[in-house]
């Protein structure tokens, strides 16, 4: 193939990185309820999560998480530990992982003020004040649900831990995010045994390289044993090519393929 007629190199995926902050997920006290949705909403915007941790309130953990991963992702996001209380320290850490002086922020003094008086809470004591510190130079993310803003700093966005404030800040900064290729998803269940399909399965993503197979195992009581076959990519035309494939396998192997649509 002469260099004329050679395809295009792939882009290179727009990439993230979700921290989730604080012992109490790591207790098992409170389950998180923000991966799933966050995964889905960057990759609505054509952004591949493509890894998330949880870590406790430890200062030097932190610090030292936020700057290795923003240093490998385009995109991280932080949830948890911006609130009033003493265990509330992402903001001071983000600040100082970045070199940056933690200050009070006018607006976000503003914005509390408001919502307390609102509630007919005229004092925004220290502990309050807390959640209006931000480090010098951040761009607050809207929070309208209790008022306390997130913020963001560099490439590095910090939300709220609790879901329905994560999830309003979240869906307040997805048009300042540049994605790449939206990824698209087919599925193909069956009631075939992994272990049956696992060669040829293989052979199948081999083939088709820029397209991601997952396997994913499934009971239930009426059917029993199966797998769902989730196939993603950014090119319509692999994706379904390689989504015949996976469903002429499962007949060839004596399965019935049941295609779909997967998020």
């Amino acid at each position: 193939m002469s260099a004329e007629s050679s395809p295009p190199p792939a882009a290179k995926p727009v990439t993230a990185c979700l921290l989730v902050i604080g012992n109490e997920i790591l207790s098992g006290r409170t389950q998180d309820a923000n991966l799933a949705y966050l995964a889905k909403g960057l990759n609505e915007v054509g952004v591949r999560l493509r890894e998330a941790r949880v870590i406790p309130d430890v200062p030097e953990t932190i610090i030292a998480t936020v700057n290795e991963v923003r240093a490998l992702y385009d995109y991280v996001f932080t949830t948890g530990g911006i609130g009033p209380t003493h265990d509330d320290i992402t903001a001071e850490c983000v600040a100082r992982a970045f070199g940056l002086k933690l200050v009070l922020d006018p607006e976000a003094r503003h914005r509390l003020e408001a919502r307390y008086r609102s509630m007919g809470q005229m004092e925004l004591n220290e502990a309050r004040l807390r959640m209006a510190h931000v480090p010098e130079g951040a761009t607050l993310i809207d929070n309208p649900v209790s008022a306390a803003p997130g913020f963001q700093i560099g490439n590095v966005f910090v939300m709220a831990g609790v879901p329905v404030i994560a999830h309003a800040m979240f869906d307040s900064v997805k048009h300042r995010l540049v994605g790449g290729a939206k990824i698209m998803a087919r599925s193909v269940n069956c009631r075939l045994a992994e272990g049956t399909i696992a060669k040829d399965l293989g052979e199948i993503q081999a083939a088709h390289p820029q397209i991601e197979i997952g396997s994913y195992p499934f009971w239930s009581r009426g059917g029993g044993f199966g797998v769902s076959l989730v196939l993603r990519g950014t090119d319509t035309q692999d994706l379904g090519q390689a989504t015949e494939e996976v469903a002429a396998m499962i007949t060839r192997l004596g399965g019935e393929p049941i295609e779909g649509d997967a998020s």
